[in-house]
């Protein structure tokens, strides 16, 4: 059964999709850049500030779903300059239990929405 999962506490969609999906047991989020849901501007400062704003956006959605990042089994971030993996990487990994870590994929790409610098999505199961 598919019910969509919504929060004030991260940024409204821009189009015609969701925050996220809960199907069953499963949490698909929307892929999350770093907008703060209460200034509607975006955290640009610098990649480490970004980072956290994304993170913590995907930390609002997941708990709109009665999740948290432990529930996490899968991540895809999206880069646009792969030279900032290690900065990104720093923080993501801040959010996560190194052994109970998800599964991951890390890509670098041309471009992002809004021409931000990184944008992560998240399944989570219960």
């Amino acid at each position: 059964m598919k019910k969509i999962i919504t929060t004030t506490k991260a940024p409204a969609p821009i189009g015609p999709y969701n925050q996220a999906v809960l199907n069953g047991n499963t949490l698909y989020t929307s892929g999350q850049i770093a907008f703060n849901p209460e200034t509607n501007e975006l955290v640009l400062d610098d990649i480490k500030t970004e980072t956290k704003q994304v993170m913590e956006n995907l930390k609002a959605v997941l708990e709109a779903a009665e999740m948290t990042f432990e529930d996490v089994i899968k991540t895809s971030i999206f880069i646009r300059d792969m030279n900032n993996f290690s900065l990104i990487n720093e923080v993501y990994g801040s959010y996560f239990n190194e052994d109970t870590a998800p599964a991951r994929e890390t890509v670098e790409v041309a471009n992002l929405p809004k021409f931000v610098n990184v944008e992560i999505s998240m399944i989570a199961s219960k």
